[in-house]
């Protein structure tokens, strides 16, 4: 009977302890705040000519306007561009370039380019998360990349950042969207010619 008492009052004394322990005894948990971006660019730069820019600004970000999209013109068929990707948060002043945070993470991120409509044209990586981290990954980044244009088409280039991606996924590594999950940081559509 003593020790049943004794078990009930230990019992007691830990319900005690633990009503007890204010809010302020717990760890918050780490926070990592997604990216703000309002502005995707995208240089387009060729072996010779024109270079070309799409550029996509949505200032208000999930409000009521629709993104601005420019493309200031076609791309030359057989021609191979240098592409790169800078993403910028215009809603601060100055604007906040977020490629760093992008670099500085680069294995939770993967572009992904889609094209559609009859575009006549294959992209390719041209970098990895090694050139970013120095951790001797091969998995694909997308800041950089290679578009060859071949012959006179038109129709869309969808670029995708997805954050948190199956990179090991089946298909992943080659730029397929279909298996990647994570969620989706940008999404843009641009509408291209090939002359």
């Amino acid at each position: 009977m003593k020790t049943i008492k004794y078990s009930i009052l230990a019992l007691v004394a830990l319900i005690n302890l633990n009503s007890c322990s204010s809010d302020d005894d717990t760890i918050p948990a780490v926070i990592n705040e997604e990216e703000v971006i309002t502005t995707l660019n995208v240089t387009l730069v060729p072996q010779t000519g024109e270079t070309i820019v799409l550029t996509s600004r949505d200032l208000d970000g999930d409000g009521p306007n629709a993104p601005v999209l420019t493309v200031s013109g076609p791309l030359q068929a057989g021609m191979r561009y240098s592409g790169s990707l800078t993403l910028q948060n215009e809603t601060v002043s100055p604007a906040e370039l977020i490629n760093e945070e992008i670099e500085e993470e680069a294995d939770e991120h993967q572009f992904f380019y889609r094209l559609t409509g009859g575009l006549d044209a294959t992209v390719t990586y041209t970098d990895s998360e090694n050139d970013y981290l120095s951790n001797g990954s091969t998995n694909p980044v997308g800041l950089q990349f290679s578009l060859q244009a071949n012959t006179a088409s038109s129709g869309g280039l969808t670029i995708t950042l997805i954050h948190e991606p199956a990179k090991d996924a089946t298909g992943v590594v080659n730029g397929d969207i279909t298996n990647a999950a994570g969620e989706t940081d940008v999404e843009q559509t641009f509408n291209l010619s090939i002359e």
